[in-house]
């Protein structure tokens, strides 16, 4: 089988440098403040090294230019006069800038003095593509080279032969000077669309983009990539496992200023080589990445590590049964409700069904002939008291079948008795202890719904579907709850056909203990959560698929609003009984 679970993926290395339209932009000023404006726009259109158009206008401010700035820039209010406005200027220089990369010196300067004029006259935001020619300096260049980043140092060491004046369209001139020469010093370094170049203007250390090499040959279809060490025996040492709908596109992200986690830079720095599968449906890239992370347990990635160290809720199977927090399922008859993510969460889950029934908490193996001292709760009334024979083995046996059906069926008694007590808790103004019981209530819910999910894909001993793509169908055969074949057909190809082939070259899978699947119980999510999709048609079902209908029940009472962290208004505290 293949394999890539899709993760979302980035736009860039779309624009190679010799097809993008770069407009290189520079502003006058009456100052800097919050209150200044523009006087004067200059801007030069280039496209593959030649100049495609040049835009210059002053701009006649709203109040009298200072003294200073006419000395620094020779722009006086008589030369403004009888310029247009920013109302006419603005709308000009936007319809020539249109569709381009947008390059200034100091960019942020620039873009906020045009920000702010799009703003105070109700024009939206053009969205360019930003470029820094200071700050791409200030990664490429050494300061032996030159001694600061200024536009007429830089202008000097490229060999411009325009000098920058404090005039708009002089200082964008020799801003395009500069711009050519640093597409010069990084052509040799593999930097060959807008996007590469935009990550030289960021910090993104030359370690991490001198290992971009890592996705030369990586394909741009959909699969899993594994970032691996390589050893001195030739095996490997996987260190990271992730899917994506494009292979090339996502891995070289992890060489760009876009990832930031600290981990994960130092996976980037430990590789020296990426691996991937190619997938022909994103469940089967799912489930791949889940597999391979469960085999490898890579020291970077977080999630699904180790599969088999889950904890479950057990109804024993003795005279007097309880809840017992254990760490497998066994071939033993009893009830089990999991898996949890901890033990405390299977204890907090146990709460509810103790609150709902009294079953008993204690745990030594109790007598039918000799009662025993009871403990505090069954003084305070909250246990059935089984252990001093208050209720005998026939009684309690009939108690436990109803817990039972309830884990089996219906959560309703629980539902009920949750409900019950958050009123009370509510209208005591008891919130803290209230939110205690809305959260151990949805944690068996969901565990109760899972365990159903699992055990319904367990007892089928195959499943074949499909769902409908642009290309075609795409395939999948479950057996037991785990993906034991994937493929994917063209349009215009019989799929019915394709799924007999299919089903004929499936895995084997042998029968799971029940409640368990086939698979991982996260396969088993994945897989159930693909054929609950819209649009996924069975093509054969070899045995009953259903869930019980009343065992994701949702309370009816909600935490007020105004309860902090209570989370009145979150879809866990709605009422209904949606099916699952």
């Amino acid at each position: 089988m293949s394999s890539s679970a899709l993760q979302p993926s980035f736009d860039d290395l779309g624009t190679p440098l010799s097809e993008a339209t770069f407009c290189v932009v520079d502003l006058e000023t009456t100052g800097s403040g919050a209150d200044a404006e523009i006087t004067e726009i200059g801007a030069v259109r280039v496209r593959a090294g030649q100049v495609t158009g040049e835009f210059q206008t002053l701009v006649r401010p709203t109040s009298p230019i200072p003294g200073l700035i006419t000395v620094l820039t020779g722009i006086t209010n008589r030369m403004t006069a009888e310029a247009p406005g920013l109302d006419s200027a603005l709308p000009s220089f936007l319809q020539f800038a249109a569709g381009t990369v947008l390059v200034a010196h100091n960019a942020p300067f620039d873009t906020g003095f045009l920000r702010r004029a799009c703003a105070a006259l109700d024009h939206p935001w053009p969205g360019w593509t930003v470029l820094d020619t200071a700050a791409l300096a200030r990664q490429i260049l050494i300061r032996e080279e030159v001694g600061n980043c200024r536009l007429s140092s830089l202008a000097r060491h490229f060999g411009s032969t325009i000098t920058p004046d404090h005039r708009a369209l002089t200082d964008a001139r020799a801003t395009v000077d500069v711009l050519h020469g640093l597409f010069e010093r990084v052509g040799n370094l593999g930097v060959s669309t807008v996007e590469d170049l935009l990550e030289f203007s960021r910090k993104v250390t030359p370690q991490r983009r001198a290992r971009r090499r890592l996705a030369d040959g990586v394909p741009e279809a959909p699969g899993v990539y594994r970032f691996v060490r390589e050893r001195e025996d030739g095996s490997d040492e996987v260190l990271y496992v992730g899917t994506s709908v494009n292979l090339r596109r996502r891995v070289r992200s992890y060489f760009t200023a876009s990832e930031k986690r600290r981990r994960i830079d130092e996976m980037v720095r430990l590789s020296t080589a990426v691996r991937t599968t190619v997938c022909c449906s994103a469940l089967e890239a799912a489930v791949t990445e889940l597999r391979l992370i469960h085999a490898y347990a890579p020291a970077y990635n977080r999630r699904s590590k180790h599969p088999r160290r889950q904890t479950w809720l057990k109804l024993t199977v003795e005279p007097f049964p309880r809840l017992s927090v254990v760490a497998a399922v066994r071939e033993d008859g009893a009830d089990y409700v999991g898996p949890f993510g901890n033990r405390e969460a299977a204890r907090e889950a146990a709460c509810s069904l103790y609150d709902a029934f009294g079953i008993r908490r204690c745990t030594p193996r109790l007598s039918t002939r000799r009662p025993s001292t009871p403990c505090a709760l069954a003084e305070m009334g909250r246990c059935s008291s089984p252990c001093d024979h208050t209720i005998d083995v026939e009684q309690y046996r009939r108690l436990i079948d109803r817990v039972r059906d309830c884990l089996r069926h219906d959560l309703g008694p629980v539902t009920e008795a949750a409900n019950v007590r958050l009123r009370r808790l509510i209208t005591e103004a008891r919130f803290e202890e209230a939110r205690t019981v809305r959260d151990r209530y949805d944690s068996l819910r969901r565990a109760l719904l899972r365990v159903h999910r699992s055990s319904a894909l367990a007892r089928c001993r195959e499943v074949v579907a499909a769902q409908p793509s642009e290309q075609g169908w795409q395939l999948h055969v479950i057996r037991y709850g785990r993906l034991a074949a994937a493929a994917r057909t063209e349009r215009g190809e019989d799929p019915l056909t394709a799924a007999v082939a299919l089903q004929a070259s499936a895995a084997t899978v042998p029968p799971p203990l029940l409640p368990l699947s086939g698979g991982a119980v996260a396969e088993s999510e994945l897989v159930s959560d693909w054929l609950e999709q819209p649009g996924v048609r069975l093509i054969e079902l070899s045995d009953d698929w259903c869930l019980p209908a009343g065992i994701n029940r949702r309370l009816a009472v909600a935490l007020p609003s105004s309860d902090p962290g209570s989370g009145g208004g979150d879809e866990e505290s709605q009422s209904g009984d949606p099916a699952p």
